[in-house]
């Protein structure tokens, strides 16, 4: 005997339905299709289930597609990491086939370009130089990223545009290939970088020039502001690895588009990481389109994988 003062719920008069009546969300018609070896991207992507993560990745293509063939910008938010894990001339590709019209990293994107133009090598081993305060002192990388922001700002040029310009005349020709920002400086493709003061080595190297950085970093924004207001009606913003700057630099754009009276909707937006972090969900995925239409995607995986996959599947279906 039960020494609770409540009973068991009596179940025996709950009233059911048919299964057939009840219906499902998913049916048989969702499910994934057998692949056959030697069919191709194409036939890859259609095998895939009419589900979740599935669906989404099909959309994200034929929005970039369609984005394409209706000349609708395409920008790319970059992390450090999608540079740093090799992907800069999958992206440059991209762009040469007209799936990236513009650019905008934060300062670690573009520190780790900038340091394979100069050297073909980045990413330093931070837990053997912290110890002895040498971690972020490569001269090369503080000297030059400094004088070109410097140099640019008194021609009116914003970050991105003055780190590729720089690269023109010190890139090795061996890694040039390699560079975003070089690549994207000769194509004429805009580059913007956003910083957060005291976020990036060359901060703290003793070229730095903290007005530079601020008038030439505001003058970015204020192109990347531009280059959000022709999302609309049909343009894609894909946020690829970063979790925080670019996430809020972005949601800051959209307002003061729209504060300023130009019409932003019916535009797509993706986030694209290893993880789903609450800044790219709310401010890129989510709150852009809120009662405005467009819609927002979040696709999870690794960039080395993701990115190739997509930019493999654009290149079989959208030529």
């Amino acid at each position: 005997m039960s020494r609770y003062p409540v009973e068991p719920l009596d179940l025996t008069s709950l009233h059911t339905v048919p299964l057939g009546a009840r219906g499902g969300k998913v049916r048989v018609e969702h499910f994934a299709r057998l692949y056959t070896k030697g069919s191709g991207l194409g036939s890859w992507l259609d095998s895939l289930p009419r589900l979740l993560a599935a669906d989404g990745f099909r959309t994200v293509v034929d929005a970039l597609m369609a984005a394409r063939a209706r000349g609708k910008p395409v920008i790319w938010g970059l992390g450090g990491h999608v540079i740093k894990c090799g992907l800069a001339p999958v992206l440059a590709d991209l762009m040469e086939r007209g799936y990236a019209s513009a650019f905008a990293m934060n300062g670690a994107a573009a520190i780790h370009d900038f340091e394979i133009a100069l050297a073909g090598h980045t990413s330093e081993d931070v837990e053997a130089a912290l110890p002895g305060g040498r971690f972020g002192t490569a001269e090369e990388t503080g000297c030059e990223m400094n004088r070109a922001i410097e140099s640019g700002d008194r021609e009116s040029l914003g970050i991105g545009e003055a780190l590729g310009r720089r690269l023109e005349a010190l890139a090795d020709r061996r890694f040039a290939a390699s560079s975003l920002l070089l690549q994207a400086y000769r194509a004429s493709i805009p580059v913007s970088v956003h910083v957060a003061m005291g976020t990036d080595t060359p901060h703290t190297h003793p070229a730095v020039n903290p007005a530079a950085i601020g008038s030439a970093g505001h003058r970015d924004f204020r192109l990347f502001c531009s280059l959000v207001a022709g999302l609309h009606d049909g343009g894609v913003y894909l946020n690829a690895g970063s979790a925080v700057v670019l996430p809020e630099v972005f949601l800051k754009a959209v307002s003061a588009v729209r504060n300023l009276g130009r019409p932003l909707t019916g535009f797509t937006t993706v986030n694209l990481d290893f993880l789903q972090h609450y800044r790219p969900r709310v401010n890129v995925v989510e709150r852009p389109h809120a009662g405005s239409g467009g819609l927002g995607v979040s696709l999870t995986g690794h960039h080395e994988l993701m990115i190739p996959l997509l930019a493999a599947v654009l290149a079989e279906r959208g030529e």
